[in-house]
């Protein structure tokens, strides 16, 4: 029997866990455009909204609750411009497997990928991220059913310098430029 001639780690459901975060943006003013951190309090970390997919739930579905739980803000995808490898909905026939531009995605636009446990262990955490903005009204009734964080909204520039960790500044760096092209 062939192996792939690709590179390939695999893992077994007990050997990952998915998580879904977005990026919560706030777009009602088109020139002073703000991003959505959380203070994690705890460890005094600035964080971006995500967490574990439950079973059954979508990533998408995950992503919008994390924000909800996390900030206490109702929100929704919020389409961009972007390269994807996948084919489009409505595919004909064999397209090749590169890069495209799309308008109008609500797709993941970044995956992380983090090693967990030590000692030889190979688990990983997969984290998807997309882009939401709020919803219409979206200030009411602030402030998430997750007390251990804060929500609060930055300038884009700022929230870049306030991340905690430099992978999280570089989702946020990659959101930022498809909210802004």
């Amino acid at each position: 029997m062939a192996t792939s001639p690709s590179t390939t780690t695999q893992y077994a459901s007990e050997q990952f866990v998915e998580s879904c975060g977005a990026i919560l943006f706030n777009l009602s003013d088109s020139q002073n455009k703000t991003v959505c951190l959380i203070h994690y309090h705890a460890k005094n970390e600035w964080l971006l909204a995500k967490g574990r997919r439950n079973c059954g739930e979508s990533r998408h579905e995950a992503a919008l609750r994390e924000v909800r739980e996390e900030t206490g803000y109702q929100a929704h995808l919020h389409p961009v411009r972007m390269y994807t490898r996948a084919p489009p909905i409505d595919e004909q026939g064999q397209m090749p497997d590169e890069p495209r531009s799309y308008p109008d995605l609500t797709e993941p636009f970044m995956v992380t990928v983090r090693q967990l446990g030590g000692d030889g262990e190979s688990n990983v955490k997969i984290i998807w991220w997309y882009i939401a903005t709020l919803d219409e009204g979206g200030f009411a009734g602030s402030g998430g059913s997750e007390e251990e964080f804060t929500p609060v909204f930055f300038s884009l520039e700022e929230a870049v310098k306030k991340l905690s960790f430099q992978n999280d500044r570089m989702v946020l760096q990659k959101a930022i430029a498809l909210v802004e092209t």
